[in-house]
């Protein structure tokens, strides 16, 4: 997979959940933390959202708002009529966020812009007629949708960010030689990469590479190599019932007693210890999002 589908599969937990609510002319909604990404996308009338010693922001018809991290706060009908609006929560595993979720903001405002988010545009618009119509495999689509809608949310995001930054996810993913650098740890992990063949494989010396990729990523190149590698097989072990052996090798460890020292080294216990402690809290939080409606 490319790298944002990675980053967002990687944390993902359980099904996504969405609604279409409507808010009377005096309505006020106080919001709790959310342990994942949860956004709005207002349909009818205004709403106003606010954050803790925060300007509000006011979100008119076709607007939407993300929340990346679940930061609480709270909604409130800004018209003296009823207000619709899509809300969504996508559940995801904060205790080892991809870092590029670091590089988004607490809230990210992206009005209404068919013309330059067609795609945003057509799927908010895709996901009111489904949830406005009682149709057949309504259960499979919507959470498809939700997923779509969530990338396209994100997309927008980073195209809006990497025109105000110089360095950083949201820079590197459209950054030529880092982006295919990237796109080639995601896809192979288990290769025997090193700096010199990743900046070789990105076009650029191996020093030009490191700097580079240090610069925009905010880590040395064989540090997020590993630090995916390891992401990439607590997934398997939450995940699947590979040995371990297996589970090293696809990770891009020579060996199961390399793998499970840098396992432990980087989790502080065993991968064994990990999948019986994780696999159950996976199912659970699955379980639990799965069940909401």
């Amino acid at each position: 997979m490319d790298v944002l589908s990675d980053a967002i599969s990687a944390m993902q937990v359980g099904r996504p959940s969405m609604s279409m609510a409507a808010a009377d002319p005096s309505w006020e909604m106080n919001v709790q933390t959310f342990e994942g990404a949860r956004f709005y996308v207002v349909t009818t009338g205004d709403i106003r959202v606010t954050r803790p010693d925060e300007q509000a922001i006011t979100l008119e018809p076709g607007d939407a708002v993300l929340f990346p991290r679940g930061t609480a706060h709270t909604l409130v009908n800004a018209t003296d009529g009823t207000a619709q609006f899509l809300s969504g929560d996508y559940r995801l595993d904060q205790a080892r966020p991809h870092p590029l979720f670091h590089n988004l903001p607490d809230l990210v405002s992206l009005p209404a812009r068919a013309d330059r988010y067609p795609s945003l545009q057509a799927s908010i618009d895709l996901l009111r007629s489904e949830l406005g119509e009682q149709m057949y495999g309504r259960d499979l689509v919507l959470p498809a949708l939700l997923d779509v809608l969530l990338v396209h949310l994100i997309r927008a995001c980073l195209i809006e960010r990497a025109g105000l930054q110089a360095t950083g996810w949201c820079v590197a993913l459209d950054d030529k030689v880092i982006s295919r650098s990237l796109r080639a740890v995601h896809e192979r992990p288990a290769d025997p990469w090193t700096v010199e063949s990743l900046g070789a494989h990105a076009g650029l010396s191996r020093a030009a590479f490191a700097r580079r990729f240090t610069a925009m990523v905010g880590q040395p190149p064989l540090t997020y190599l590993t630090w995916w590698r390891l992401t990439t097989a607590a997934r398997l072990l939450q995940t699947t019932d590979v040995p371990l052996s297996a589970v090293a090798q696809r990770s891009g460890y020579g060996s199961a007693y390399a793998f499970a020292n840098a396992f432990k080294r980087e989790y502080g216990i065993s991968a064994g210890r990990y999948r019986q402690q994780h696999r159950t809290d996976h199912q659970h939080l699955s379980e639990s999002s799965a069940s909401k409606p």
